[in-house]
């Protein structure tokens, strides 16, 4: 049995035996702030499996290991400068009881009732998180999604429940961390659209949601034309990191486009997944390390670790 195995098979036990071991762990989980200096953030994601999100460019369940992403999730956690992670219950507690999140921003993922692919895709309900979860285990952010087709009734109740989420989340005094798209459905998909206007109306549309904005950071891609985003950052004076998605082959690019990004004044941050966690040649660590340097050499991304 391998190192990764045997830790496994511990945590295995410990569900088994010990169930209230996640909460006496998340007790004793040694906190740092939200931000640290200049106000950087590098998030790790993992919060795919959860919505049936399981495909890393051509195998199909490249995430439906899980043995194999703790391996992975803790390797990136463990990089210099990467400061915490965002995922469901089921993986922070498995990060929890592994040790793996002491002096890190843990933020939890609050809906993930939108499986990839069901008919129901865009009634993105909250089955994961709930703010009191959020607050009782001393967690440190949360995370929701917010898709609107204008051409689906059902995308007002998504905005309604989730300006009661942050109005929520706000009442607990934690952040929330609002990922908006525009989007539609073709050939039974659903397509985000990443147009600047798209994003520009995506960015006006979340930020105006609940009783307060205090509370809310924005999570928002790169535009098709990455030379766009300067304007369209200029949508809201809420903070905001850069979602990653899957870049496959585009490393490089993907790189260079977060970089320019970064440099705007609202944006403080990457929040990404699968491309460094599953990166196309392996190398996760170096994959991390990367995305680290782009917060530039004054960064203080990690502080407290």
């Amino acid at each position: 049995m391998s190192p990764a195995a045997s830790r496994v098979s511990d945590l295995v036990d410990l569900r088994v035996h010990h169930p209230e071991a996640v909460a006496e762990a998340a007790a004793r989980r040694a906190r740092r702030p939200l931000v640290t200096g200049r106000g950087r953030l590098m998030i790790v994601a993992a919060d795919h499996p959860a919505r049936g999100s399981l495909a890393v460019g051509g195998r199909e369940l490249a995430m439906a290991n899980r043995f194999e992403l703790l391996e992975r999730l803790c390797l990136a956690l463990s990089r210099p400068g990467v400061d915490g992670v965002l995922a469901t219950a089921d993986i922070l507690d498995d990060l929890l009881l592994l040790g793996a999140l002491e002096n890190k921003v843990v933020i939890g993922s609050m809906n993930r009732g939108g499986l990839v692919g069901a008919s129901f895709e865009l009634d993105d309900r909250f089955t994961g998180h709930r703010p009191e979860d959020l607050a009782r285990l001393g967690f440190d952010a949360g995370k929701l999604l917010l898709r609107i087709d204008h051409q689906d009734p059902g995308s007002l109740d998504t905005m309604h429940t989730t300006a009661r989420a942050i109005d929520a989340m706000a009442a607990h005094r934690l952040p929330v961390f609002v990922e908006p798209f525009l989007c539609r459905r073709a050939a039974g998909r659903v397509h985000n659209d990443l147009s600047a206007a798209a994003v520009s109306t995506a960015i006006a549309i979340a930020s105006g949601l609940a009783g307060t904005s205090a509370y809310t950071w924005l999570k928002v891609p790169v535009t098709e034309k990455p030379d766009e985003m300067a304007r369209v950052m200029e949508s809201s004076t809420l903070p905001a990191v850069l979602l990653g998605g899957e870049v496959g082959d585009e490393q490089d690019a993907a790189y260079e486009k977060w970089r320019a990004a970064l440099r705007l004044p609202t944006v403080r941050g990457l929040v990404v997944g699968r491309s460094l966690l599953y990166p196309a040649d392996g190398e996760v660590a170096a994959a991390v390390d990367t995305a680290v340097s782009l917060l530039g050499p004054d960064t203080t991304a990690g502080e407290g670790t």
